[in-house]
Order: C-alpha cells, then sequence, then structure tokens
C-alpha cells in the first residue's frame, strides 16, 4: 500500500503539446501565447525547408525534456488533391507540384522547354 501512495504522490505527469498564437519579432525572438506564453521558441521544419510565420498563425508547441520547440502553424485549406504540395508566402507567391507532374508558379503552369 505505501507503494502505491508513493507512486501516486511522486509520479509526474507528461506535458502535453499546445495550440496558440504566434507572435515572431520582438527581444524575446518567437512565442506562442496559448494559456500561458511559450517564450524563445526554435521553429521545427523539415529538412531543406525554413520559414519565419508571420504573427497572427496558429502554432502548436511541443514540450521537450530541455525546452519547448516550435512545430509550425496550423495548415489552411488550400484546395490541394491529396499527394500534392504546396509552398507559399504571405504576399501570395505560390508553387504548387500537382499530381500529374505539372508545376504551378503563382497559378500559372511552367512548360518544359
Amino acid at each position: 500500500m505505501w507503494l502505491m501512495n508513493y507512486i501516486t504522490n511522486h509520479s509526474m505527469t507528461s506535458p502535453s503539446a499546445a495550440k496558440g498564437e504566434l507572435n515572431t519579432g520582438g527581444a524575446g525572438g518567437t512565442a506562442v501565447v496559448s494559456s500561458e506564453e511559450h517564450k524563445s521558441l526554435e521553429m521545427c521544419f523539415p529538412y531543406g525547408i525554413v520559414s519565419v510565420p508571420p504573427s497572427g498563425e496558429r502554432a502548436v508547441v511541443l514540450p521537450l525534456d530541455d525546452g519547448e520547440v516550435g512545430l509550425g502553424v496550423l495548415a489552411k485549406a488550400v484546395g490541394l488533391e491529396e499527394g500534392e504540395i504546396m509552398l507559399y508566402s504571405r504576399g501570395g507567391a505560390s508553387l504548387v507540384l500537382k499530381n500529374d507532374g505539372r508545376v504551378l508558379i503563382n497559378g500559372g503552369e511552367v512548360t518544359n522547354g
């Protein structure tokens, strides 16, 4: 019985991911405000892709054993088919890789040749 009480009283619950509003810039670097403020976050991206998401986007923060990391922003519906990829900027530039092999840059199809 004492062992069960000890384990219950001394166990820690694992922290979980949080979702909140992104705030980029300022002296504190990137921060996400959810039920609490997560400051000076390093952002996590797939290899070869780097981005500075704009303030106001909805972002996800994951606690780690040595701090926290921003996993990125929540995707918006953009009308892609399953398996297609889109890169876009805040200013409106876009690159879409279509399933049929076409490449669209700012909505226009790129032709070979």
